[in-house]
């Protein structure tokens, strides 16, 4: 996650890249991916692509990126992307 957040320059801002490699944060907000999907994929345990608004230790907002179609948020991740997470921001 620090390879990813240098990478991305994120390092000295507000943003926190969290890892979570047993799936416990994931599972504990319920945001493990449980639609079957094609095999060849993998979908089953992974999370869900997803942001979290948190603030002074308070959860303001969390926005999903999925359709029954498009499960992964793959095709339409616009709602979890900065630009959206910004307007949610404002609006908490």
């Amino acid at each position: 996650m620090q390879a990813w957040g240098k990478d991305q320059g994120i390092e000295g801002s507000m943003i926190t890249f969290v890892a979570d490699p047993a799936a416990e944060l994931t599972k504990a907000l319920g945001m493990e991916m449980t639609h079957a999907g094609p095999p060849s994929v993998g979908i089953i345990g992974r999370c869900k692509r997803f942001a979290i608004h948190v603030d002074d230790e308070e959860i303001k907002a969390v926005v999903v990126s999925e359709r029954p179609d498009d499960p992964a948020g793959d095709d339409d991740p616009s709602a979890t992307l900065a630009e959206n997470m910004l307007e949610v921001v404002k609006k908490a």
